[in-house]
C-alpha cells in the first residue's frame, strides 16, 4: 500500500468537497509554473471540478489574459497583493469557476530586491461573488523549495477556506 502525501490527501479532499457541492476550481499561476494544476490533475476525478488553469508568467500575459491593469503592474508590480487580486478576478471570469487560486512571487535565485526579496510570494483564494483572501509569504530555500512551499501553501489555503 502506497502512502499518499499530505498535499495529495488535501487535494483529494478538495476535489471531493467540490464534487459534492457541484462546484469548480481554476488557477492563475505565476511563480508556481503550473504546479498547483499538476497537483490536481494527478488525482483521478479532477476533471469533474477543474475547469482549466493559466500559467501567466509575464506581465504582458497577466494583462492580456487576466486583465491585470498596466497601472497595477507599474505601481505595485507583479508580485503584489493588487496583482494577485486582479489575477483572481480575471481567472474566475475566464474559467467561469466557483473558486480560484492565484499565485505570484519571486522564486529566485535572481529577481529579488530589498523590498521584495527572493521567496516573496502572494497567494490568493477567492470564491465567486465573495471578497478575495490574499496572504503575503516569505519562503526560504532555493527556487525549487520556494515553488514547492508556495504550491503546498496555496492548496492548504484553499482547503481551509472551502
Amino acid at each position: 500500500m502506497v502512502m499518499k502525501s499530505t498535499i495529495e490527501q488535501t487535494t483529494i479532499k478538495i476535489i471531493d468537497i467540490l464534487k459534492e457541492r457541484n462546484q469548480t476550481i481554476t488557477f492563475a499561476e505565476s511563480c508556481t509554473g503550473g504546479r498547483i494544476a499538476a497537483a490536481f490533475t494527478a488525482v483521478s476525478g479532477a476533471s469533474n471540478v477543474l475547469n482549466g488553469s493559466c500559467v501567466t508568467y509575464s506581465n504582458e500575459i497577466k494583462s492580456e489574459w487576466l486583465g491585470v491593469s498596466e497601472t497595477t503592474l507599474i505601481q505595485y508590480g507583479a508580485v503584489s497583493y493588487a496583482c494577485v487580486e486582479e489575477m483572481l478576478v480575471g481567472i474566475l471570469k475566464m474559467a467561469h469557476a466557483d473558486y480560484a487560486i492565484a499565485v505570484s512571487g519571486i522564486a529566485g535565485p535572481t529577481g529579488g530586491t530589498a523590498d521584495k526579496p527572493v521567496g516573496t510570494v502572494y497567494i490568493g483564494v477567492q470564491q465567486k461573488d465573495e471578497p478575495p483572501m490574499i496572504q503575503h509569504y516569505l519562503f526560504k530555500g532555493d527556487r525549487a523549495a520556494v515553488q514547492e512551499q508556495a504550491t503546498e501553501t496555496a492548496i492548504r489555503f484553499l482547503r481551509k477556506n472551502l
